[in-house]
């Protein structure tokens, strides 16, 4: 397994967006994450793609 896992906080920091709008994004499910015990997670291969794919809509 090398997909690595970030959490909520990590994923917000990385597209540069407030927690909050990260967790309403996931929460709508428009941004790829699944709960693991109450708590966002997300694998960095399909956050890699929904960049691309968010591209791709411009």
């Amino acid at each position: 397994m090398t997909d690595q896992i970030l959490t909520l906080k990590e994923v917000a920091a990385y597209l540069k967006l407030t927690e909050k709008t990260a967790y309403r994004l996931a929460a709508d499910k428009k941004l790829p994450g699944f709960k693991v015990g109450g708590s966002w997670r997300f694998k960095s291969s399909d956050l890699e793609a929904w960049i691309e794919n968010q591209k791709d809509k411009e």
